[in-house]
């Protein structure tokens, strides 16, 4: 006899639907799948042996084949154990009351017939819904990761006895109840707070500029600094998540196998590698072409600590996504699109020992020396940066003041007023925030008086800055009059713009 159970696979961040084709016919047992399936796949034949003969249905004696369609993708996982399950015993007329004809099924089994949670159940269940998918049933381990998702009846199970008396109606199991975006933020909480960064005022102007506009940040200055406080900091003067956005994150998040995935993702992402880390951990990659670090911190943060400590190929991996806001992961085996819109912020110490420029420490190392460490980093990579900003030490008496700094919720809702302006300005264009104005919309909206044009013509050719250095300052600008509710960008505007890149000429001229 012949039955067919719907599944799902991934390509990237989008999942298709798989049609798990069973037959089974007389002949010499046997258990093959044809599709081509991964050595997971393979592997299946197993584990359903098993979990059917440990939860009392038994194996048939005869020629079992599975086919899982469309024949031409590569097919990977252990997410079809519980279709390939669920058809061997409908093929054998063991569920004759079940109708699968608007039903998908994932799902790991283990060896006694118990339901496991499997990667990628969210973006999986928001394509079934969009293909017109009625129901999914999916592992009850995956139910916080989906619990956001309406359109489709969601239905949790923990074994294959339980989602056998499910699709016969013997025993129906209640699906998910949907809860709402917004009971979702107002639970989260936030990693780092900016009243705990004493003193830096400077250094927080440019990051509550660089939150409000999208901009990328390079914080340079000695150990113990603050540095890596201040960036921590950063997500929670971002403004919230859309529940869009929320999706998206957690889609990435969950193609990549993400363990620490409670439910929807609320909270904006911060990712910081380690500076071993090569190019592709960053791009992403392996043989099923995986997201890497970029994508993760796709709408958060992308922190680089100790820049000119990573290999000159893996900040060269950062140039592309920078610019179009997506990479293209090409493996043999494999090739995904995934979104990249992150928010770069880099730290870096001055020199090899950290005090170069430092009013109280003393600077060890040779010009020849501190020259070739800033030449780890590419002119390139650092025209894409849109601030640079130096970071002094604080002293002991500043460092010991009990006074509360301001809190990031107050930082935060001059980022979202100032977004706000944007979201308005750019409605209806395929623009987020400032730093994404592209050479054809950035005239357009980057209006300036005559004096501010004549200030930055002149900032340029004093500080000999290359054309994309000058789009990038206009575009600050633009983000530092949104801030301060101007039309149009002023003079004051341009100055303050223009000393974010003032260490072009300190450190690498």
């Amino acid at each position: 006899m012949f039955a067919a159970i719907q599944s799902c696979a991934l390509l990237g961040i989008d999942g298709y639907l798989v049609s798990v084709e069973v037959n089974i016919s007389m002949g010499m047992p046997a258990f093959e799948i044809v599709g081509l399936p991964d050595a997971a796949v393979r592997e299946s034949r197993e584990r359903v042996r098993a979990a059917l003969k440990n939860s009392g249905f038994g194996f048939p004696d005869d020629r079992v084949i599975v086919n899982l369609a469309p024949a031409d993708q590569k097919k990977e996982g252990p997410i079809f154990d519980l279709p390939i399950a669920v058809g061997v015993l409908a093929s054998q007329g063991k569920l004759a009351k079940a109708r699968f004809s608007d039903v998908a099924m994932i799902g790991e089994l283990s060896l006694d017939g118990a339901v496991r949670a499997v990667r990628g159940a969210l973006p999986m269940a928001i394509s079934l819904r969009n293909l017109g998918v009625r129901q999914l049933i999916l592992p009850k381990d995956n139910s916080p990761e989906v619990m956001c998702v309406e359109g489709i009846e969601l239905i949790p199970v923990n074994t294959l006895g339980e989602v056998c008396a499910h699709v016969v109606g013997k025993k129906p199991v209640a699906p998910i109840v949907p809860v709402s975006y917004d009971a979702l933020i107002s639970q989260r909480e936030i990693m780092s707070d900016f009243k705990n960064v004493k003193g830096q005022a400077g250094a927080k102007r440019a990051l509550e500029i660089a939150a409000s506009g999208g901009h990328n940040v390079l914080m340079i200055g000695s150990p113990g600094s603050g540095k890596t406080l201040l960036a921590k900091s950063m997500p929670g003067i971002m403004p919230d998540m859309t529940f869009d956005e929320a999706l998206e994150v957690t889609r990435i998040h969950s193609c990549a196998g993400d363990k620490n995935i409670k439910g929807l993702l609320v909270e904006r992402p911060f990712r910081a590698p380690h500076h071993t880390s090569s190019s592709v951990a960053l791009a992403g990659g392996g043989s099923n072409a995986m997201p890497g670090e970029i994508s993760k911190a796709h709408h958060g943060v992308l922190f680089l600590d100790e820049l000119p400590e990573y290999k000159r190929n893996v900040l060269e991996v950062l140039r592309q996504p920078m610019e179009d806001g997506v990479i293209a992961v090409v493996r043999v085996g494999a090739q995904a699109n995934y979104p990249a819109q992150f928010t770069l912020i880099c730290a870096m110490n001055p020199c090899p020992c950290g005090n170069y420029g430092s009013r109280t420490r003393e600077c060890r190392c040779t010009p020849i020396q501190i020259s070739r460490y800033l030449g780890r980093v590419s002119g390139p990579l650092l025209d894409r940066i849109d601030m640079q900003i130096q970071v002094e030490s604080i002293d002991v008496d500043r460092f010991a003041d009990e006074r509360e700094e301001e809190p990031s919720s107050e930082i935060k809702k001059r980022v979202q007023k100032a977004r706000n302006i944007q979201r308005d300005r750019y409605s209806g264009l395929n623009i987020s925030c400032n730093a994404r104005l592209d050479a054809r919309t950035l005239n357009r909206f980057c209006k300036a008086t005559d004096e501010a044009r004549e200030m930055l013509k002149a900032a340029v050719n004093r500080l000999n800055l290359s054309n994309r250095a000058y789009t990038r300052i206009l575009k600050v600008a633009r983000t530092i009059a949104d801030l301060a509710g101007d039309e149009v960008i002023q003079v004051g505007h341009i100055a303050e713009a223009v000393q974010y890149r003032s260490l072009d000429t300190t450190y690498w001229s």
